[in-house]
């Protein structure tokens, strides 16, 4: 725990991060749990404290800001992993969260990082596909996070019955081409939601670039959503040629 906490401080203060002590020393609590259980758990291709300090840590926090221009409210993690985002975005805004994964094991070791941190209350860990839960908590979020997880038109598509009026959805993306970033913005028009911004960052010490694209839902989609589960995958909204 305390090699996590040292790493994490060293990073936060590299990448220009400010947080209360408190939050710090959860997120470290955080950290050291998801190392320790991928001794036993496949979670995380990062196995030591300071890249995970950087590219788990940091990285979700990134996301933090976008947060700013949204609504009041509770925000869906999707495809959640080892709980980044999640976890770290909770921790720092203060919101309530649901964190879900189509991977059994993940959700039971997230389900058991936020027993530990006492977390439990205001976040819950969720085995459920994305389109399920559109049917069952329609218009019912603040914000949609992502990372890693899907292209930016398919991440549109899912999060666009999840979001109430003004909701935003946030995500985390490596080096999108531009190709993604239109098939996205179309994908957007045909799903009730538009494009907002497009922030950049780099990770300290060259580990990595980073792009944050924001959309908000702004009104009704042209067409019935949530589609069947793994149809936004395999016919893809906004693509060139398509619906």
């Amino acid at each position: 725990m305390e090699r996590c906490a040292e790493a994490l401080r060293a990073a936060l203060f590299s990448a220009n991060i400010e947080l209360p002590e408190e939050q710090t020393e959860l997120l470290a609590c955080h950290l050291a749990l998801v190392i320790r259980k991928n001794e036993t758990v496949n979670l995380t291709r990062i196995t030591s404290a300071e890249e995970g300090a950087y590219l788990h840590v940091v990285d979700s926090l990134l996301l933090r800001g976008a947060f700013d221009a949204a609504p009041s409210g509770s925000f869906v993690d999707v495809g959640t992993g080892a709980g980044f985002p999640g976890i770290p975005l909770a921790v720092v805004t203060g919101r309530k969260a649901l964190l879900l994964d189509s991977v059994g094991k993940k959700v039971a070791a997230v389900d058991e990082f936020l027993r530990e941190l006492g977390l439990d209350g205001c976040v819950e860990a969720r085995q459920e596909r994305v389109e399920d839960l559109g049917r069952t908590q329609r218009a019912q979020c603040a914000v949609v996070t992502a990372r890693a997880v899907a292209q930016a038109n398919v991440l549109v598509e899912y999060a666009a019955p999840l979001l109430r009026k003004g909701g935003r959805l946030v995500m985390a993306k490596a080096r999108p081409s531009e190709e993604e970033v239109l098939a996205a913005k179309r994908a957007a028009r045909l799903c009730g939601m538009r494009f907002v911004s497009r922030e950049t960052f780099e990770l300290p010490g060259e580990r990595g670039h980073r792009e944050v694209l924001s959309y908000e839902k702004v009104g009704k989609p042209s067409l019935r959503l949530p589609r069947a589960v793994g149809m936004a995958k395999r016919s893809p909204l906004g693509v060139e040629g398509s619906a």
